[in-house]
Order: C-alpha cells, then sequence, then structure tokens
C-alpha cells in the first residue's frame, strides 16, 4: 500500500507493508499490551509497618482481668494507635509479563488503525530539518502540514535536539525517536507524523 508524503517539493507516496499498516485491529491485544506497558512503569516501592515490624509492645500493657477494661496483649495491635497495619503493604513489581510477538502484533495493530482513521502522516526528512530551535519556527511547520489536532506525536528517526528543544514549550506536542517509540504514546496523541525513514525503519523492527 502507498501512503502519501507531505512536506516535499513534490507530491510523493511512500510504498509500505500491508501487514504492517493494513493489519486487523486487535483491541483486546492492544489494551493488555497497554496496560502491561503502563503497569511496568509503577515503582511499586509502597511499604507498610506490619504488626512484627513495630517496634515495642512486647509487654502487656495491663492484666487480663480485674481492670474493667478490654483485654489487650500489646500496644502494638492494628486496633491501637501506632500500631502496625493488619495487611501492610510491602514493595513489589507490578510487571506483566508481553512476549515480542505480542508487543509487534499490538503497535502493527494501532500504526493500521492510525491509518485507517487518517491520524498518521507520513513527512519528508526536510520537513522538520529545523535552521534553529524555535518554537514559532516548528509550530508554523506543523501549520504547513495540515495538521489540526489537539495533540501531535512527532516521530523522527534519531535523536534531533534542535526538534526536540523547540517542541519543549509545546505542551501538546511530544518528540521521540524510533527507539523510544512505545504503544502508550501512539494511543495517547490524536495525531501521529513520522517521517519517511523513521517509518521505514518501524516497518522493519515490526516485519
Amino acid at each position: 500500500m502507498r501512503l502519501p508524503v507531505v512536506g516535499g517539493a513534490a507530491a510523493a507516496e511512500l510504498e509500505v507493508a500491508e501487514a504492517t499498516f493494513d493489519a486487523s485491529f486487535n483491541e483486546p491485544l492492544v489494551h493488555q499490551v497497554v496496560v502491561s506497558y503502563l503497569a511496568a512503569a509503577r515503582a511499586g516501592t509502597k511499604a507498610q509497618k506490619s504488626r512484627a515490624l513495630v517496634s515495642g509492645g512486647g509487654r502487656k500493657p495491663w492484666k487480663q482481668k480485674g481492670s474493667g477494661r478490654a483485654r489487650a496483649g500489646s500496644t502494638r495491635s492494628p486496633l491501637w494507635r501506632g500500631g502496625g497495619k493488619v495487611f501492610a503493604a510491602r514493595p513489589r513489581s507490578f510487571e506483566a509479563k508481553v512476549n515480542r510477538k505480542m508487543y509487534r502484533g499490538a503497535m502493527r495493530a494501532i500504526l493500521a488503525e492510525l491509518v485507517r482513521q487518517k491520524r498518521l502522516v507520513v513527512l519528508d526528512p526536510g520537513a522538520v530539518a529545523l535552521s534553529a530551535p524555535k518554537t514559532r519556527e516548528l509550530v508554523g511547520r506543523i501549520r504547513s502540514w495540515g495538521v489540526d489536532s489537539a495533540s501531535l506525536l512527532l516521530v523522527v528517526e534519531a535523536h534531533d535536539e534542535r526538534l526536540t528543544l523547540a517542541a519543549r514549550n509545546l505542551p501538546a506536542v511530544d518528540v521521540c525517536s524510533v527507539e523510544a517509540l512505545d504503544p502508550v504514546r501512539l494511543v495517547h496523541f490524536e495525531a501521529v507524523a513520522v517521517t519517511a525513514p523513521a517509518l521505514k525503519k518501524m516497518e522493519e523492527a515490526l516485519a
């Protein structure tokens, strides 16, 4: 299949593989991969003290009978102020295993759906070559691409310092390289603009 390339001197098209950019949308698979990616980003460092970890409480606060108060064996009981937690949280990992085949399948499904919804724009490499790291220049370039969305993800072949600095002041615009691309970013932004070399690199990685 062919995708139009914008931002160049003349109208052009880029030949891409249908297996990658015309795949069916597998919603359960995409959901599983996205949730797994978000879960792996969680720190999982929450920790609380159980009754065994709270210091003190070794002596019985008062005798078992005759005081008129309820029976108590320790001042570090979960019922007492300063006592331990009943089900104390411990540091844990939230990672869920997603194999390579599932990850590639989810990425292909997301890219194909972006193409079907006309939310994927292929750019000529010269369209993102800024003369200086100026936000105003980048905004002008985005308007010339015909992108009219609330948020935009710009994917380039490799890290571009000028482009990154120019987009830093735009809260709805993000720039990343192909190596840093992930499914969460693809589903988060309303529009995705990819340079032609970056798209071919993505195609090779997902083949």
